[in-house]
């Protein structure tokens, strides 16, 4: 195959993960491919990378490859897609072109964080073709959860391939055309090599409900309540936030807006034309002003955010507005996983305030913005593909996909991972390679791996805390008086009473005693001694191993 051109499918991330979506397609000899990327997505920390601001996916492959990288698209403006191109860009440098509220978006993330960087972008609209080196690409409107969400036909010389991105059919959204059915049934007609394809609700039977069902049923909802209503919802979803204000406009209400990417996603789709017709929405300054059966507040913190406004109404804690005992809560999105307890956490704290809270398992609340497998049985009929690649979910979605595909006829179904390189022509499909792939941490001002931002290392501290003991000898090698020794975060007495750290230090002045004076020179060998004993007399007395860091001097 040397000198010979191929078409390649190369995951970095969000492919047996949820989550920082980033894919790579290459055209050309092994040797001499050309590269473009589809998404930079990022995905965000639990509670075992404390500290630890974003995660994304490590790009040190196509670092290595920028002369070959022609070119960066984005499907649509969700975080998981695009989040990580301020942080990634810079390293990165290549070409980048999205649609006209991704670009609105990124631009007002950018004057709202410092230092990010001027991108220069490249805007396309639904139905546009454009070339990005070797690939042919065709942006094909899809429905999702955010305003103009585009599946790509990716076309070379090997044919065409169709990348989903995240979509749904929803035949009545409220914003935006539904997916382009006419236009993939077109792309089916003329040959599609290969569908790589969102897979995140690949277990789920039957058809999504349409989101103009769930405002008709928000509607209902908020009419019969009484007292304030507050509704969470994921601050991306233009679509929603208006099916929000329309139930919250039927039933004679007033709409507040409460959370900074709330009202950011509202100013950017308010400049694109997506809020036309909409009320003015009412300021903070009037909520005592509103009668409590006339007010109905859009707040972010849907995820259980500890800094979200939804979390802080839960908490008591704003200066202007709050919730009373027979107000009513909707929680109009779905849990992210990893976010069970918070969430359940801001559902207690309201529960605890007399709030009455509605989530989707108790109504039409909330619809995804990802296929179910009648869905995507129909994407299947349309496009009739050659090949079948599930994408963007874990490894339950994707073998659950792979399976749906196999069984609704796609003759050939290429499971892959984050790292393969899918060879997806000539041939049959084939992993032939796998590339450098991982994880990046974006931790304060800095970026690096879990070793260089030392987050192996915090964890530890999170778990069983840090002492800290400094050693002096004298000229002859003794201890010129008692180590000094500081604690943080270790259980400060033991079971029978005894203080902690005289333990430890009772154990660090053993250590020392217990070296012949001769060989106390070694100054390496006295710290490495004292580490061991004051961590083991930790262990012994409570069970649990701290970090420890000796200085020895003389």
């Amino acid at each position: 195959m040397a000198g010979k051109s191929e078409l390649v499918f190369v995951p970095l991330g969000g492919v047996g993960e949820i989550g920082m979506n980033i894919a790579l397609y290459g055209y050309g000899p092994a040797n001499a491919r050309e590269w473009m990327m589809v998404d930079v997505g990022v995905t965000f920390p639990d509670a075992h990378l404390p500290g630890v601001d974003l995660v994304m996916a490590d790009t040190r492959f196509i670092e290595e490859n920028l002369d070959s990288l022609k070119g960066i698209v984005i499907t649509h403006a969700h975080e998981d897609h695009y989040g990580a191109l301020h942080d990634l860009w810079p390293r990165l440098k290549a070409p980048v072109w999205m649609s006209p509220f991704t670009a609105g978006l990124l631009e007002a993330k950018r004057q709202s964080e410092a230092g990010a960087p001027k991108i220069p972008v490249t805007v396309f609209k639904a139905g546009e073709k454009f070339t990005v080196g070797p690939f042919q690409i065709e942006a094909v409107p899809v429905a999702h959860s955010i305003p103009e969400p585009m599946a790509l036909a990716i076309t070379t010389p090997a044919g065409t391939v169709v990348h989903t991105g995240d979509w749904r059919i929803d035949l009545a959204p409220e914003i935006g055309p539904p997916t382009d059915e006419a236009r993939l049934r077109a792309l089916g007609d003329a040959g599609v090599l290969a569908l790589v394809c969102d897979s995140t609700n690949a277990v789920r039977e039957g058809d999504s409900p349409s989101e103009q069902a769930v405002g008709a049923s928000l509607k209902e909802i908020i009419s019969q309540c009484k007292g304030r209503v507050a509704v969470t919802t994921f601050s991306s979803n233009v679509g929603r936030i208006r099916s929000i204000a329309e139930a919250a406009a039927g039933a004679g209400r007033q709409v507040m807006v409460l959370g900074r990417s709330l009202k950011r996603v509202i100013n950017v789709a308010g400049e694109l034309g997506y809020m036309d017709g909409m009320p003015d929405f009412a300021a903070e300054e009037d909520y005592a002003y509103i009668p409590r059966d006339n007010l109905v507040i859009i707040c972010t913190g849907s995820q259980g955010e500890a800094r979200a406004a939804l979390a802080k109404l839960a908490r008591d804690e704003m200066k202007t507005v709050g919730l009373t005992p027979g107000d009513t809560v909707i929680f109009s999105s779905r849990v992210i996983p990893g976010n069970e307890k918070a969430i359940l956490e801001i559902k207690n704290l309201l529960i605890d305030q007399g709030v009455k809270v509605i989530e989707d398992g108790d109504a039409l609340v909330h619809v995804s913005g990802h296929p179910r497998r009648s869905e995507l049985r129909k994407m299947y009929e349309w496009t009739r593909p050659k090949i079948g690649v599930p994408v963007h979910g874990e490894a339950a979605h994707l073998v659950a996909h792979g399976s749906l595909m196999a069984t609704s006829g796609i003759p050939d179904v290429a499971q892959v991972r984050n790292g393969d390189i899918l060879r997806l022509w000539p041939g049959k499909p084939e992993i032939i390679d796998q590339v450098p792939f991982g994880r990046v941490f974006k931790d304060g001002l800095l970026m690096g791996s879990e070793e260089a931002m030392g987050i192996r290392d915090r964890r530890k501290l999170s778990f069983a805390g840090h002492v800290a003991v400094n050693v002096v000898l004298d000229d002859r090698y003794e201890l010129a008086g008692d180590p000094d020794i500081v604690s943080i975060g270790v259980a400060q007495i033991d079971a029978a009473g005894e203080d902690m750290e005289d333990r430890m230090l009772d154990a660090a002045i053993g250590a020392v005693d217990s070296i012949p004076r001769q060989r106390r020179k070694d100054l390496d060998l006295v710290q490495e001694a004292v580490r061991r004993a004051v961590r083991g007399a930790a262990n012994e007395a409570w069970g649990k191993k701290p970090l420890v860091t000796v200085f020895v001097t003389r």
